[in-house]
Formats: structure tokens, sequence, C-alpha cells
């Protein structure tokens, strides 16, 4: 059963990214800073949008869309400006950051979605 695009689920949409922007930012500066209790707060705050994206709308989509956005602001993030800044360090904590966040993204877009009834939907 597919939903219609509404102006609301839309902007539901936008803000999962937005989210997801914010997410990436917060856990590149937080998992540096406070390891290795940094690096659990950002995988969790990362495991919460993803999994309250698929809760809040139902649908994978709601995983994607932020899930998408969160790689694509930490691949940002870490590559080097022509000054030689860079918000990643290259140590452990990074690269867990890193593939934490993605396999959290699979993880929570591959979870089964059961009907209220309990059944599986497939």
């Amino acid at each position: 059963m597919t939903t219609p695009l509404s102006l609301g689920r839309l902007l539901g949409y936008l803000g999962l990214a937005v989210l997801g922007a914010l997410v990436a930012l917060a856990g590149a500066l937080v998992q540096a800073g406070l390891f290795p209790g940094g690096l659990l707060l950002s995988l969790a705050g990362c495991v919460a949008l993803f999994y309250g994206g698929l809760k809040a709308t139902g649908s994978r989509v709601g995983v994607a869309v932020p899930a998408g956005i969160w790689l694509i602001s930490v691949i940002l993030l870490s590559t080097t400006r022509p000054e030689g800044d860079f918000l990643f360090a290259a140590g452990a904590g990074s690269y867990l950051y890193l593939l934490g966040g993605a396999l959290a993204a699979v993880i929570c877009a591959t979870l089964p979605q059961l009907l209220p009834s309990g059944a599986n939907r497939a």
C-alpha cells in the first residue's frame, strides 16, 4: 500500500533531512571529544534519528532520507580544506562513527514492518 505524497509528508521528509545534517555535525563534534562515551552518544543519536524516521513516516523512505543526508554531510565534513583544516581526525573513533552510523541506517531500513496485529506485511 503506497501513500500519496502530500504537503505534510513532504515537509516531514524535509525536516528529517535537516535533522540528518544536524546529527552528522553534532556527531562529528561529540564523538572525538569524549571518547568512548561521545562515540556511543553519537551513534545513539544516529539510531534515534533513523528509527524515529521509520516510525514517524511508517515507511523506509523515513530512514533513507535522513540517512542519505547524514552520509553526504559526514563525507563533506571529513574532507580536508585547502587550509588543511578538517573536522574528523584520522583515528579509530572517526571510522567507528562512519561505519556504525551507516550500519545503523541499514539495520533500521531493513527492520520488518509489522501490522498492528503483529503479522508481517509480506
